[in-house]
């Protein structure tokens, strides 16, 4: 069982593990990335996402921990938002999943981050189970906005200059 830090030569892969992702989770009309895009957001200039590989039989990337950071202004620290995290279900239950969590909350106590956080899909109970078992807690009271496409546009273009 092998975690390492997201390489270039990974972002083929990558790729193909978020359409799984976004196929599990009924999403999968919603998935635009390309390989540049995530090259460019791990690898460009200023990259402003993170990753992790978790690698099979061979060296194959068969799972990965994608985040960012964020900032807790009530902590006064970093913090990590954990976008994805999935492991291929042919590899499940051998602890990848598990070490890639585990490698990233390593990560923030390394750097001193207060958090780290992440959604789920409130059906997806498998997932649900697998991060009490590691010991987080839900956030209750709190509910997930977001603004996207048309609605996203709409709103910017409301601005008063």
């Amino acid at each position: 069982m092998t975690v390492r830090p997201v390489e270039p030569t990974d972002v083929p892969a990558l790729v193909g593990l978020v359409r799984e992702l976004a196929e599990y989770e009924h999403a999968a009309h919603e998935v635009r990335l390309t390989e540049e895009q995530l090259h460019g957001a791990l690898f460009g200039d200023s990259p402003a996402l993170f990753g992790h590989v978790a690698l099979g039989p061979g060296g194959a990337v068969v799972g990965t921990a994608l985040w960012f950071l964020n900032f807790s202004t009530w902590r006064g620290t970093h913090g990590v938002y954990l976008e994805d995290l999935y492991v291929q279900p042919a590899h499940r239950g051998r602890g990848l999943g598990r070490e890639l969590l585990r490698t990233l909350a390593a990560t923030c106590v390394e750097r001193g981050y207060g958090r780290l956080e992440w959604s789920v899909l409130d059906w997806n109970t498998p997932s649900i189970e697998f991060y009490r078992a590691a010991g987080a807690v839900p956030v209750d009271g709190w509910t997930v906005f977001r603004l996207t496409d048309d609605a996203l546009t709409s709103f910017a273009a409301d601005r008063r200059d």
